[in-house]
């Protein structure tokens, strides 16, 4: 009993120095410059040229840097030089080599030359790839059999480099994705647009036709005809004919600099099994690096000393100006010394601990939504009394994403260029209501689609004339899903009315193929089912993992189907490309999964698709848009809305759902998030302290019982 009150004791008198006992970082941490989120699965890739998800981008766009960066405040989005001294230069040749005027006809364009100019004295994180001795040589190139005694873990590289960023290292970097080791994902798109890049991959493929990992393939040995380096900081990239897209891949990791001694480090024998590659452990110019990485528990950026001096944007709108966007105007980047990603899988523990102070932004899940948002009398979303209490403000915008429904074009009963099969399709996208969807199952965080293009890329149009006359129509000057008699009158056009073969009088039976898993996925099919219900239609789940999907997809076996398309860069291209007729994913494993060709709109993409932004291009998408809405390919769905809770401490940030490396303008206040962490998270101590009062008394009770007893016994 002595010693259950002596602890107590000592939890009570720990209480009264350490307020805040749940805390559940490091107690060195406590008052640091780090910004803390979270992630629920490691990223399958960091190797810049392989990655291609948001939640990889996430990590290496702090980390890398290719030629260009969008503007953080311009709207529309707006490319910036980020190690250039300027954007490319950009030279177009006709078919003989002679020097275009920049507004040559696209078709007189043979050839597009991209001069780049670095900016000096940019430098890369420290790294053991670039430690020399003092003799001028590499020191963990090449590594023997002794020094992999010593090296086990990560930390065991003691020798730290650097080196200047030069032209050689962009040119080093764009060879590798034509390397059958790196697998890139755009090689295909590449090889189309730089010249020479085709040949490249096949002669690497040749000379290696089964790399394995710790096979290092000197790329300084092979020649790519439309990459060259001028100079130091100079390099020319040389595209065929006009591709004015090509500016927004140089602001994606695939083209961020790799210099040759980096890929040698990786590719020695005995890195791969130690999990000492590119796609652990990437490497850059960019302000921060990462320091640690243990996808079970913890991945950590800390700043790169070596960080080159960019600042944040001197200019921004009026609105920027009083949200205090421009309060940091001209202050070198960036801002906070380290990010801490840690593992959550579960949503209801993540939420507690952002309610608690422990993350610094969250995401708002459907079961959280009602404790985190109501909505104004205009239908205007805001956080909620308590949450506004607590100081947690919410930035909205539209993601350059759409989520659609396809019909697969190559299917016997919903594709093809019919007019019974385009009935079809537009019955059913009339009767699979967006509107209701998107109340249910996204508390109303999207808008309808009525093109592919979304809100914010050149091409989109808001206005009455716009709007898809299949599926909607004006009422009072309100856009308006038609009604469902509208899809039954084009359902018996079809040849089903009610349902039924006209012919056969047999019941008309669709199959919807998804990747739909987890406590969601009965509700999201049995809301599909029960759309076209409304038209007597049957429509049967085929539900499968997403790699048996994709399989289905490129064999052209799937009838309906979900899938969704997020923007590359912010060009009607990137979307259009998903019709294009030679895109099809069964012909040409491209990425029209519709299998979609229509030889009016192909004509049309093929005129609008290296134009500039000008009225004319304008109006051919418009042209290209009645042509889909018409045909149905897609039932166009919906744009997401992001909902992003920001805690008191975070300064003003603008929504940039395009680019991948703004984490640098972000300002946090530690002294305040310390400040409101102990508010929120003090002890109840009370119940301690009255345990701590009734045990002496319990104590001197047993006492006096114990005498008693025993002085009856002497007795």
């Amino acid at each position: 009993m002595l010693r259950l009150f002596f602890l107590v004791l000592m939890l009570l008198l720990t209480g009264c120095h350490q307020s805040v006992w749940n805390d559940p970082y490091p107690a060195a941490e406590s008052g640091s410059n780090t910004l803390y989120l979270a992630f629920q699965e490691r990223p399958k890739h960091l190797d810049p040229a392989i990655a291609y998800s948001t939640d990889a981008y996430e990590i290496i766009g702090q980390i890398v840097e290719p030629p260009l960066q969008y503007d953080y405040l311009k709207r529309p989005y707006t490319l910036i030089p980020l190690t250039l001294r300027n954007m490319p230069d950009i030279q177009y040749l006709d078919a003989t080599g002679k020097p275009l005027v920049n507004n040559a006809p696209v078709a007189a364009i043979a050839q597009s030359i991209y001069t780049l100019h670095l900016t000096p004295g940019i430098f890369y994180q420290p790294h053991p790839a670039f430690a020399r001795n003092r003799f001028g040589q590499y020191t963990y190139w090449p590594l023997t059999t002794s020094a992999w005694r010593q090296l086990n873990r990560w930390q065991d590289f003691t020798h730290h480099g650097t080196q200047e960023l030069t032209a050689a290292d962009y040119v080093y970097a764009i060879k590798r994705l034509a390397s059958p080791q790196t697998n890139c994902p755009i090689l295909g798109i590449m090889s189309d647009n730089i010249v020479g890049m085709k040949q490249l991959a096949a002669k690497l493929a040749h000379d290696h036709p089964h790399p394995g990992n710790d096979e290092f393939i000197d790329l300084d040995h092979y020649t790519l005809s439309g990459v060259r380096q001028i100079d130091r900081y100079t390099l020319q990239i040389r595209l065929y004919g006009k591709y004015p897209q090509f500016s927004y891949w140089l602001a994606m990791p695939f083209f961020a600099p790799i210099p040759r001694a980096v890929d040698a480090f990786y590719h020695q024998p005995g890195m791969s099994a130690h999990n000492f590659t590119l796609d652990w452990h990437p490497v850059g110019t960019g302000p921060y690096q990462l320091t640690l990485m243990n996808p079970n528990w913890r991945m950590v950026l800390s700043r790169n000393p070596n960080f080159h001096h960019e600042r944040y944007p001197n200019t921004g709108s009026t609105d920027d100006a009083a949200k205090g966007l421009l309060r940091d105007a001209g202050k070198p980047l960036p801002f906070i010394d380290n990010i801490v990603f840690s593992l959550e899988k579960e949503t209801i523990p993540y939420w507690n601990k952002f309610l608690q102070g422990y993350y610094d932004y969250s995401a708002i899940s459907t079961d959280n939504f009602n404790q985190a948002i109501a909505t104004g009398i205009k239908g205007n979303p805001h956080v909620t009394p308590a949450l506004r209490n607590q100081g947690i403000t919410l930035s909205t915008s539209t993601l350059p994403v759409v989520s659609y429904i396809a019909f697969n074009m190559h299917d016997s009963t919903v594709g093809g260029n019919s007019i019974r099969a385009r009935r079809l399709r537009q019955a059913i996208s009339i009767a699979v209501n967006y509107e209701e969807f998107i109340t249910i199952f996204l508390n109303g965080r999207g808008i309808p689609a009525q093109s592919p293009i979304p809100p914010g890329i050149f091409g989109y149009d808001d206005t009455p004339a716009d709007i898809d006359p299949v599926t909607y129509h004006l009422v009072d000057g309100h856009i308006e899903r038609r009604p469902i008699t509208d899809a039954r009158r084009l359902l018996a056009e079809a040849g089903y009315p009610n349902g039924r073969d006209s012919q056969t009088g047999a019941p008309l039976v669709l199959y919807y193929d998804n990747t739909f898993t987890g406590p969601n996925a009965k509700a999201y099919v049995d809301w599909m089912v029960s759309q076209l219900a409304r038209l007597n239609i049957q429509l049967i789940s085929r539900s499968s993992d997403f790699n048996r999907f994709e399989d289905k997809i490129r064999h052209g076996t799937t009838q309906i189907f979900v899938d969704g398309w997020n923007a590359d860069y912010p060009d009607p291209e990137n979307f259009l490309a998903l019709f294009y007729g030679p895109n099809s994913k069964l012909s040409s494993g491209g990425e029209n999964d519709a299998n979609y060709h229509n030889p009016a709109y192909d004509a049309l993409f093929e005129q609008m698709k290296n134009m500039d932004n000008t009225p004319q291009r304008f109006a051919i998408i418009q042209q290209m848009v009645k042509i889909l809405q018409q045909d149905a390919p897609w039932m166009f769905g919906y744009f997401p809305r992001q909902y992003v809770l920001r805690q008191a401490w975070i300064g003003p940030t603008k929504p940039m759902p395009i680019a991948n490396n703004t984490i640098k303008y972000i300002h946090l206040n530690p002294a305040l998030r310390e400040q409101e962490r102990t508010r929120w998270n003090r002890p109840v101590v009370w119940p301690l302290a009255a345990i701590a009062g009734i045990l002496p008394l319990a104590g001197l009770s047993m006492w006096r019982i114990k005498r008693r007893r025993d002085e009856r016994t002497a007795s």
